[in-house]
């Protein structure tokens, strides 16, 4: 079978085992709420969901390194590079426990989307200063109840290999409530979903090509992969959100280029 026809098999398979993911992820939803208030099982069962896609596509191959540099008993803020969609499997690959932080349009995805609701990971709303006041206030409610939060600090995905400009968000939390920031390079995600967007498109075409990335219709294609944590950066009253943001950005850039 040549990749264009496996692709074409793993995107029917994942639109198929979603709904039965999402069964089981109710099941364990309503058997686990009442004692498991930060919905770990749940979360847990959730990396396993999607790390099984990595498992099974023999067109992707992710390695991982530093994991054992994750204290499972300290509360982070992950932050990371942006590629691809499929930065979000990677980062499930670790199986440790956090909240997403992520786009509205994610949430709308039949199933997926859904469990992602069930998770109560932080849903972001772009365009109003009140709903990046809410989005924050939701990220200090998991944070101060010992679930760590995943952020995507450049606010959009990176059309190349270089991490885009960081925004302060994620550190000003840090330093809010002294909590350190866990840094994550992902390497090579933007090579294992096709590209849609070809010159010569209308502007109205491309918006259209937007919206199919944002719905993870593009097909997933041949590439290796790695997740790389490195060491933690604890707040530094010498260090502004800003300064952070900047060590953290050249931190992982320079894991990328290694």
């Amino acid at each position: 079978m040549n990749d264009k026809l496996l692709a074409i098999a793993f995107v029917f398979y994942v639109g198929f085992s979603s709904f039965f993911f999402f069964l089981l992820s109710i099941l364990i939803y309503i058997f686990t709420y009442a004692f498991d208030h930060k919905l770990t099982f749940l979360h847990k069962f959730t990396c396993f969901w999607s790390t099984s896609y990595l498992w099974i596509f023999p067109l992707w191959n992710l390695e991982i390194e530093g994991k054992n540099k994750i204290d499972e008993k300290q509360t982070y803020i992950y932050v990371s590079n942006h590629q691809s969609l499929v930065d979000i499997l990677a980062a499930f690959s670790l199986f440790t426990h956090f909240k997403w932080v992520s786009k509205g349009a994610l949430f709308k995805i039949p199933f997926i989307g859904w469990n992602m609701y069930l998770n109560r990971y932080v849903r972001l709303k772009r365009g109003k200063k009140s709903n990046t006041r809410r989005l924050y206030r939701a990220c200090e409610r998991h944070l101060k109840r010992g679930s760590s939060v995943y952020i995507f600090p450049e606010g959009g995905r990176s059309t190349s290999t270089e991490p885009r400009s960081f925004r302060e968000g994620a550190f000003v939390l840090a330093k809010r409530l002294k909590l350190p920031i866990l840094p994550i390079a992902i390497i090579g995600t933007k090579d294992a979903l096709s590209s849609q967007n070809k010159a010569g498109k209308t502007d109205s075409d491309n918006k259209e090509t937007k919206r199919a990335e944002d719905g993870i219709f593009n097909l997933p294609r041949r590439a290796n992969m790695a997740i790389k944590v490195l060491d933690p950066i604890f707040p530094d009253d010498d260090l502004s959100a800003r300064d952070m943001a900047q060590a953290t950005r050249k931190k992982i850039s320079k894991a990328l280029k290694d």
